[in-house]
């Protein structure tokens, strides 16, 4: 599954945000990619330790824990420290999967790559080119989005980001370990809720066919979920 998930920041963040990193201290984006995606990936990154990619990195992972869509999407279980990166000046990264397992830089742990994210934060008119180009059964799916809106997919997609041939392309990406590991069963549990939701602004909380099929999206996610 594909979704965008809007105004994960608000316009105020989205101006904080581009505000800190216009002095921040980019590096080469290649620190970060695995042997056969380090070929393919010419763009600039900040260090994962530095102040502003943390401080950022915070008011990233406190949105989405208000962001009912995504918590529903995504189902998450840990989420990787969100990272920054910047695309200029031919900038691109070539067709590649994201890596399985992602060791969290300065801790014994690792996550699971289940989903991948990006967070837009420069708006599309502010640069040429940049397109997050995903691959999946239906074909190659292109995306760029308002800054401050998101783009989830499962991270075992084939993806590039196109050359950027004018301005800057700016986000924030990182990845999720979701507690269902499968992205159809992942997929189905979202339509479920999806559909869920619009019933109760129907028919009430009370409905007692709202109430069954509720007990039969949470058996469905304690049969499917890994904790």
């Amino acid at each position: 599954m594909i979704l965008s998930i809007p105004d994960v920041l608000s316009h105020q963040q989205v101006a904080h945000f581009r505000q800190v990193l216009a002095t921040a201290p980019w590096g080469d984006g290649k620190v970060t990619a695995g042997y056969q995606s380090a070929r393919a990936k010419h763009n600039l990154q900040l260090p994962e330790l530095c102040e502003e990619s943390r401080q950022l990195g915070d008011i990233v992972l406190e949105a989405l824990n208000r962001n009912l869509l995504f918590m529903s999407a995504a189902l998450p279980q840990r989420v990787f420290p969100p990272l920054f990166n910047k695309y200029e000046g031919g900038g691109s990264f070539g067709i590649h999967v994201d890596n399985a397992i992602r060791p969290v830089t300065g801790t014994p742990h690792r996550i699971r790559t289940d989903l991948s994210a990006t967070l837009f934060l420069a708006n599309p008119d502010e640069y040429d080119g940049g397109e997050l180009v995903i691959e999946d059964t239906y074909g190659a799916h292109s995306i760029r989005l308002p800054a401050g809106h998101m783009v989830l997919y499962p991270s075992t997609s084939l993806h590039k980001v196109t050359p950027v041939t004018r301005g800057a392309r700016i986000a924030s990406f990182f990845w999720i370990q979701s507690m269902v590991r499968d992205d159809g069963e992942r997929t189905l549990l979202f339509d479920m809720d999806m559909s869920l939701q619009r019933l109760r602004q129907q028919v009430g909380d009370d409905d007692p066919a709202l109430i069954s099929l509720t007990g039969c999206y949470h058996n469905l996610l304690r049969r499917w979920a890994m904790l």
